[in-house]
């Protein structure tokens, strides 16, 4: 069995990220082959939070060059994780903004 660390890999750290936060929408990058529930279960075990609702989303591998050398980055899961409106705030992404 997976733990909540080997669900949940990072915090998604851009600008249009952090303007979900606003809403207590939540970005990270997640193992692959974890569902829904997986993710929810994880983020409330790890943060102490209670999740509203989870999207999940297969994003592509980008294409990069280093000098003639060409490929693509890994492809990744992103989740977005939407907290209750009575439910805390992530402490780790409240000292971001």
């Amino acid at each position: 069995m997976k733990t909540a660390h080997d669900i949940i890999l990072k915090p998604v750290i851009t600008e249009a990220s952090m303007q979900g936060i606003a809403n207590k929408k939540y970005t990270f990058k997640v193992a692959k082959d974890a569902n829904k529930i997986e993710i929810a279960k994880a983020v409330a075990e790890l943060f102490g939070v209670k999740v509203a609702k989870v999207n999940t989303m297969n994003v592509n591998g980008r294409y990069r060059r280093q000098g003639m050398h060409a490929g693509y980055t890994a492809d990744w899961k992103k989740a977005i994780v939407t907290l209750t409106e009575d439910s805390k705030t992530i402490e780790f992404f409240d000292s971001m903004m």
